[in-house]
């Protein structure tokens, strides 16, 4: 579903994207703002283990301002990261459980790197018209979106034998989210916890 990008296209002013992972599903939401910051959030859910990864990162005048990155589950994290527009780090710093400490240079510079290459992951989804979808599914196979509306989406038979299986494993109300693009339609993510008061809006992102 990637495609191929040699510059930076106009984009819309907000979208949403994502891909699968080897290990989990990586869902991007992203908006512009004046030609000038752009904003992307991350969230990386793995297969196994419920570790959320939740990434923030902003460029002003395509360049990395900062980096906030969050994770949670049995040891809670938080990395954050600013950069003057010379790009030298202004501010570090990672916390854990229990205590702060700081970044290596070398983890610093895996910071900026995975930020450049999200950047281009994003550009690419965008320019394969990947869009990411998500809301509540129904045992008719039918979704409501976490925003409004639904829809039926046309899942294989595999997806929607995945789907079936985990609800009757859990019992409870599924959250999916999947991808729509013009090569057709791939589930992302199943879950029995609601995904959908974690996603942004265009007027609050």
């Amino acid at each position: 579903m990637l495609a191929g990008c040699s510059s930076r296209p106009a984009h819309p002013d907000f979208s949403a994207s994502g891909y699968l992972a080897d290990r989990g599903a990586v869902r991007i939401w992203r908006k512009e703002r004046d030609s000038h910051v752009t904003r992307l959030m991350t969230v990386y859910t793995p297969f196994n283990g419920p570790a959320v990864e939740t990434t923030d990162y902003q460029w002003q005048q395509d360049k990395l301002i900062s980096i906030e990155r969050h994770i949670a589950g049995e040891h809670p994290e938080s990395v954050t990261m600013r950069f003057d527009q010379d790009g030298s780090l202004s501010f570090m710093q990672r916390q854990l459980e229990d205590r702060r400490e700081a970044l290596s240079a070398d983890a610093i510079a895996l910071y900026q790197y995975d930020a450049g290459r999200m950047l281009t992951v994003s550009d690419d989804l965008l320019k394969g018209r990947v869009v990411l979808q998500q809301g509540h599914w129904k045992p008719s196979g039918t979704v409501t979106f976490c925003q409004k509306g639904t829809r039926h989406p046309s899942f294989d038979r595999y997806a929607a034998s995945y789907i079936t299986q985990h609800q009757q494993e859990s019992g409870k109300p599924l959250s999916i989210a999947w991808l729509e693009a013009p090569g057709g339609t791939q589930l992302l993510l199943v879950s029995a916890d609601d995904i959908c008061p974690a996603q942004p809006t265009a007027e609050d992102f």
